[in-house]
Parts: structure tokens; sequence; C-alpha cells
């Protein structure tokens, strides 16, 4: 018997991706394919642009995809937010808009992982920065994910659990690494004090 998928990692990325480097969409597909390749769901924003590239990729490898929708229902998430529904196994009608959304898709996974993006993206990002939350960025894809790593250096906050990759397949594995790294220091039983 094969063993279940055991955790869940976002894909958070810019939702209109023009500004993102050139081939940003092909890569947020081959992300999605890693994330499944190695054993993880997919939780995405149920949005278009990188998250929905991640989806399909996601989908065509076979596995789970699971969207957070900033949406009350199908019919809001369609109509009033103009979102897409292929690609999910599975939505979660918020009903919390984007900020509200984004809480709680960065808490419903284990890790993170930047693409491109924008403001909502650096939303999603410090929100997963100050929860301790393993993160992976995808660099020399444009918007956000270039600015990450010095933004961080000038905040005088450590360096977090960040990892950073030109290539997805690296990246995703790294991001595994920091989860599993993560998981096992939740888990392990407090020192005695003297």
């Amino acid at each position: 018997m094969a063993s279940s998928p055991k955790y869940k990692i976002c894909v958070s990325g810019a939702a209109e991706s023009t500004h993102c480097a050139a081939g940003v969409l092909a890569l947020s597909e081959e992300v999605g394919r890693e994330i499944v390749r190695q054993g993880a769901v997919l939780v995405t924003g149920a949005t278009s642009g990188v998250p929905y590239w991640a989806a399909k990729g996601a989908k065509a490898e076979g596995g789970i995809s699971i969207g957070l929708s900033p949406a009350a229902s199908e019919l809001a998430h369609v109509k009033a937010y103009k979102l897409p529904t292929d690609y999910f196994d599975l939505i979660i009608y918020t009903g919390f808009d984007y900020s509200g959304r984004n809480l709680l898709l960065t808490r419903a996974a284990d890790a993170v992982i930047t693409i491109c993006g924008r403001m909502g993206t650096l939303n999603e990002f410090t929100i997963a920065f100050e929860d301790r939350k393993p993160q992976g960025v995808l660099i020399g894809t444009g918007g956000t994910a270039d600015y990450l790593k010095n933004i961080i250096e000038k905040m005088n906050r450590g360096p977090g659990k960040v990892v950073y990759h030109k290539e997805p397949k690296k990246l995703v594995a790294e991001v595994l690494k920091l989860i599993i790294k993560d998981q096992k220091m939740k888990t392990e039983p407090p020192k005695r004090r003297g």
C-alpha cells in the first residue's frame, strides 16, 4: 500500500503575471508537479496566474490540489472575484476576502513557496515569516520573489526559515527538508533544566 501525501505546500505568487520574468507560468507548473512528485499536497489561493499554473502542474502529475478562496461561495468565487475552479480537488470558500484568506492559506500549509508576486504575495510571505513557517523562494522569477532576500536582510529579524533556489526540483526538495526539520523540532520533548 502506497503512503499518502503527508505535507501541504502552499504556492504563493502573482495572480496577474505580466510583470514576472519570462517563463514564470511554466516554472509555476513545474513547481506544482514537483510538489506532487516529492509526495506533498499543493495548497493555493484558488486564483489565476502563478497559483493556477501550479495547480495545473499538480493535477497533471496526478496529485491533490486544494484552493482557499477569498469568496464566500462558488458563485461569488466565479462571478464576483472572477476566479477559476478547474485544477482543484477541493476549494474552501473562506468568505474573508483576500487578507483573511491569506492568513488561513498560510496557516493551513506546512510551508510556503513564493514565485514572482505582488503585494498579496508579500502579505502571505510575511504572515508565514512571522509564524516561523518554512518557506522557499523561486529566485529569478521577478516581482516579490526577487526582493525578499534583501527585505529580510534589512528588517533585522534574522534569516527566518527560508531557502532560495532557481530550480523547482531543488527548491521543493529543500523546502521539504525544512518541513521535516521543523516538524521534528515540534515533536521533540522539551529538554530538562538543571
